[in-house]
């Protein structure tokens, strides 16, 4: 039976940063062995609560008590003394050091004056397998992928035998399988009497692990109650502020006979191929598979980003040579990148730079000078037509949400006019009514005869929004398939198959 007592409470917490009230009076309170679910829309205030209760950031108003006490955390250092840990949304990883080195940073076991590495190794390895993670503890994290690297992220967290862990989009990267196991060990936690905060946009993933729900919307707490006595649909019209009844907009455009893209026996020795596909004008093709079947690397050797050893890749009727993103773009190819934070974004760049990036002579004189007034207007126009939530233009993209983040990289793309455009886990970190303006988004593009490549590992999108699906299993495509002939578990099955086989419909 649960405490009545809470663990950890937040009274009246206020967070100014320049322009923008990013709290305002919230409270929020966990038990022990209890998951409580903290749920809103990008920008409604819930990564920033996390950081004030882990350390990060200090509020301006209001008090934290923890264990029945008044008390006030000014490093994440000290917030970890404390016992409370955080998984963050955003990787915070040293690529460059082991997967050891980063869950045991700065805490590495000892022999005298010197790090033990065995015993390090021996921790790590123990952390990994329980979560049945299959890297090398000595390792390079930047070897790792993304949804890989978020695993190591949960080990570090679970390393520090937390009696509250935050855990803030943890399987926003994270396969079916990974998911999973992340659950059980989510009950495990509870059981040993862990109070858990847990941020997702996954509202269907609540069912498993989740005990209260409270509702943030505009830096405010909209609500509070008990799993059992609410629905996905009540807490969706208390995020959005109305009910939302539909998951998928209905589709308006219809894929022409033209192929604007084709790719013929395209090999990356040892990662993928050879493989082919087509995509045609007007149409949304998905990229479905498990993770590591090579759908990433793929749209990354299309764009440049990575070296191929043979293949052809043809535009419109031209074969064209890619050896480099700039190449790519100059060919009317675009890739938005899983990994937003590192290879989509110029954080430390405004709202307006970040937009404008890839289409500079857009908005420059003919002398090569930035227009500013240009830029500006470029920028207002896409923060308008994606509903980018920023104070202005000139705000740092640093400090704007994750999924505000996102819908950045997506207008940069949109302002360079692409023909072509790989969004790989698009909606990834982006809450259910942003969702459903991206989903628009991209009917708009196919609509207007863009190519769309869909690179989704939630298999719901891929069924709701594409015209047709390639499927990857280890580096090849075993399936290539009519989205409203087929099946979540056909898909499945060719994901999950060894032999190729494919089929074009």
């Amino acid at each position: 039976m649960q405490e009545q007592e809470p663990l950890l409470a937040v009274r009246g917490i206020t967070k100014r940063f320049p322009g923008v009230v990013a709290l305002d009076g919230v409270g929020l309170d966990v038990r022990r062995g209890e998951v409580h679910a903290l749920c809103g829309e990008n920008g409604a205030g819930k990564s920033t609560l996390m950081k004030i209760l882990s350390g990060v950031y200090q509020a301006d108003e209001g008090e934290i008590v923890y264990k029945g006490r008044p008390c006030r955390f000014r490093s994440t250092v000290e917030a970890e003394a404390a016992g409370i840990a955080i998984i963050h949304q955003e990787l915070n990883l040293i690529p460059h050091l082991s997967v050891a080195e980063n869950i045991f940073l700065a805490r590495e076991p000892r022999k005298g004056p010197f790090v033990d590495a065995a015993v390090m190794r021996t921790a790590a390895r123990a952390l990994l397998e329980r979560l049945k993670l299959a890297v090398d503890p000595d390792g390079a994290v930047r070897s790792l992928s993304v949804a890989q690297q978020q695993m190591v992220e949960i080990a570090k967290a679970l390393s520090f035998d937390a009696e509250v862990l935050i855990m803030d989009e943890p399987t926003s990267s994270l396969t079916e399988s990974e998911t999973g196991r992340l659950f059980e060990i989510i009950n495990e936690l509870k059981r040993l009497g862990v109070a858990i905060v847990y941020i997702s946009h996954r509202l269907d993933e609540f069912k498993h692990i989740v005990d209260r729900v409270t509702v943030m919307r505009d830096g405010k707490h909209i609500s509070t109650a008990l799993f059992a006595d609410t629905t996905i649909e009540r807490i969706v019209a208390d995020m959005v502020g109305r009910a939302l009844d539909e998951t998928f907009p209905e589709r308006t455009s219809t894929p022409e006979d033209t192929r604007l893209l084709t790719v013929t026996d395209l090999r990356r020795d040892g990662i993928f191929g050879p493989l082919g596909f087509d995509l045609r004008r007007g149409e949304i093709l998905g990229f479905a598979g498990l993770m590591g079947a090579g759908r990433t690397e793929t749209a990354r050797a299309i764009f440049g980003a990575d070296p191929v050893d043979g293949g052809t890749i043809t535009l419109g009727n031209d074969v064209i040579h890619v050896g480099s993103p700039v190449d790519a773009i100059r060919h009317g190819i675009a890739y938005l990148s899983e990994d937003r934070k590192h290879q989509g974004l110029a954080i430390r760049m405004s709202v307006g730079a970040n937009l404008t990036l890839a289409n500079m002579e857009g908005v420059s004189s003919r002398l090569g000078f930035i227009d500013f007034g240009a830029e500006e207007a470029v920028s207002q126009q896409y923060i308008a037509a994606l509903g980018i939530r920023t104070p202005s233009p000139a705000q740092i993209a640093k400090n704007l949400s994750g999924g505000n983040q996102q819908k950045i990289v997506i207008g940069k793309w949109l302002f360079r006019n692409s023909k072509i455009i790989f969004f790989d886990e698009p909606t990834r970190g982006i809450d259910v009514g942003a969702k459903f303006a991206i989903y628009q988004l991209l009917d708009r593009l196919a609509a207007d005869g863009i190519g769309v490549v869909l690179i989704s590992s939630e298999l719901p999108e891929i069924m709701g929004m594409t015209d047709r699906v390639a499927v990857f299993h280890e580096g090849e495509i075993t399936g290539i398939v009519n989205t409203r002939e087929t099946t979540q578990e056909e898909i499945m099955h060719l994901a999950s198959i060894s032999n190729k086989r494919k089929v074009d419909k």
